[in-house]
């Protein structure tokens, strides 16, 4: 199963077809960390992370983690703990995961740049929340109530195709 982004705009699965929003700068293939653009290619798809306050009984066959307030995704180039998950704010800069603006209520890790990681070639790119399809600053994003049919259909396996 693949989750398809067409036309820097649409997501195809199935039968389905959502309205989406990637980063500002567009996409590229040649990412770096800042450039506010969504990286071009296949990607494997990492584990849902949510908010136990804001979003209640979620269908999925992901694996689903609760986001608490001290978790945050390292995006400093010069940390050991770059392009990771971490639970304090003494590891560098970062992108804070509980967030009161919605976005994360919902956010799939988009598998960029997660394996053998390199710095300064991009870091925490999500499938994410957006009420107004605002450009992002390198993830992509869809509506809630997308996310909520998405969810149902994607498992482990499903790739995510940005072209």
């Amino acid at each position: 199963m693949q989750i398809i982004i067409k036309n820097k705009d649409t997501i195809f699965l199935d039968e389905f077809k959502f309205k989406c929003v990637l980063g500002k700068n567009g996409v590229t293939s040649k990412k770096k960390e800042g450039d506010l653009k969504t990286p071009k290619g296949t990607y494997s798809i990492g584990p849902l992370f949510f908010r136990k306050d804001k979003t209640h009984k979620v269908e999925t066959q992901l694996k689903k983690i609760p986001i608490k307030r001290n978790m945050y995704w390292c995006n400093d180039v010069k940390s050991n703990y770059y392009n990771k998950l971490i639970t304090s704010k003494k590891f560098g800069s970062h992108e804070k995961m509980f967030r009161n603006d919605r976005k994360y209520d919902l956010v799939i890790v988009i598998n960029y740049n997660t394996k053998k990681i390199i710095k300064k070639k991009g870091s925490a790119i999500f499938l994410h929340l957006t009420n107004n399809y605002k450009k992002t600053q390198g993830c992509v994003a869809i509506k809630k109530v997308d996310m909520l049919i998405l969810l149902k259909i994607i498992n482990k396996k499903t790739k995510i195709k940005i072209s």
